[in-house]
């Protein structure tokens, strides 16, 4: 299966947070999307491995992407280095995507700093045709994604582009929210984290208003960008 976008994240819900606005309305317009979680999370505060595994799953299903897959990198101590890399590229060029979402730049999980730069680094790599790599038992081909674009996480960077999700602000909420262990639950009696406070849930909705007001829509989410956009036309500009 080719998909037209895949998304990757250091963690489950990573993309949830993000991105899943733009990938539930690119959904909905006709579009291949999948997730490729790097780790299974399984350093994280709240829940266990095998509950993000399901809420992962859960929050696929409401997105309704293609494919989900998980490298199952350690968490909090994968590199960036061949060994991530060749795994990372594997997948590129199984399902060949056009666009690849990934980790804001620079962040205060530490993995996702480092996620941006190997998922960065991958995408580079797998357009050289010298380097050989087998997947389930077949030879691959090279393979380069058109573009890379990096979401944004907890730090408020400046975007270079925003995608209105309007119309699609509910359904993001609703596959952030499929990480029960993870996020603001008033009978969840495990301790608590940066994420798990009602003001953090309540500032995915106040991030996506701002960044949409920022471009006279009701929501959005912003990206960064490692190469200048181009456009055939200045009227294709909103």
């Amino acid at each position: 299966m080719k998909l037209d976008i895949l998304a990757i994240g250091a963690h489950p819900d990573d993309v949830e947070l993000s991105c899943s606005g733009t990938l539930a309305k690119e959904v909905e317009n006709g579009k291949k999307v999948g997730i490729l979680d790097l780790t299974r999370g399984e350093l994280g505060t709240r829940g266990t491995a095998e509950t993000r595994d399901q809420e992962a799953k859960d929050a696929a299903k409401i997105l309704g992407v293609r494919v989900r897959k998980n490298l199952e990198f350690s968490d909090g101590f994968f590199s960036n280095n061949t060994a991530h890399q060749l795994e990372i590229i594997k997948i590129l060029r199984k399902y060949r995507p056009e666009v690849v979402l990934c980790n804001a730049v620079h962040d205060r999980h530490i993995d996702h700093g480092k996620g941006s730069r190997l998922v960065s680094d991958a995408c580079f790599l797998s357009g050289l045709k010298k380097i050989e790599t087998i997947y389930e038992g077949n030879s691959q081909k090279e393979w380069r994604p058109k573009h890379i674009y990096h979401y944004i996480q907890w730090y408020d960077i400046e975007p270079d582009f925003v995608v209105d999700i309007s119309g699609f602000m509910e359904k993001k909420l609703e596959s952030v929210k499929a990480y029960k262990t993870q996020f603001f639950d008033q009978d969840n009696n495990e301790p608590n984290t940066p994420i798990s406070s009602s003001n953090f849930i309540d500032s995915v909705t106040y991030r996506a208003r701002n960044l949409g007001r920022i471009i006279g829509t009701e929501y959005g989410e912003g990206f960064t960008v490692e190469r200048y956009p181009a456009v055939d036309s200045i009227l294709d500009l909103i």
